[in-house]
């Protein structure tokens, strides 16, 4: 083969790059960006927990965000934990292996049990206990009863 590479072999490279880069480099950013957050900021979150990095997190009330083990923030979610109009600075906490759906948002005080299912485009006013996926605005329950597992992925 004298060091050339037929299609196939470059293609199957290609995607052996592609794959690690979008599995494995972002999962290590995302994970400095988790200790960042700890540590800097002085939020509680898990280190097994995913926060997209187009999440917005609230940074006037940093340690009042508690996301627990194997939760996961999509793109464009919302975290509140304080509202000027009201001068409320409450924290938020959000359980284990719960979902939080894209451009969702989640005011102050709100407290999400474990395996909770956050809609997209939700608004989350108040608290709701485990196993439900809520949707709408503001948020209900549509179903409960559900378990989830790490990343809040549906068994």
């Amino acid at each position: 083969m004298n060091g050339s590479y037929t299609s196939w072999q470059k293609k199957i490279m290609y995607k052996k790059i592609n794959w690690f880069l979008h599995v494995e480099l972002r999962g290590f950013l995302l994970g400095l960006r988790t200790r960042y957050l700890n540590s800097v900021w002085g939020m509680n979150i898990s280190h097994s927990a995913r926060i997209s990095l187009k999440a917005k997190l609230d940074f006037r009330n940093p340690k009042g965000i508690h996301i627990g083990d194997g939760s996961y923030l999509a793109f464009g979610s919302v975290i509140l934990t304080h509202d000027m109009c009201r001068n409320i600075h409450k924290s938020v906490t959000i359980g284990k292996n719960c979902f939080i759906g894209a451009n969702s948002i989640l005011m102050p005080g709100v407290i999400l049990g474990d395996s909770v299912i956050v809609g997209s485009g939700s608004v989350v006013t108040k608290s709701f206990t485990g196993n439900v996926i809520i949707a709408g605005n503001p948020a209900i329950i549509v179903k409960s009863g559900i378990k989830t597992r790490t990343l809040g992925i549906l068994i």
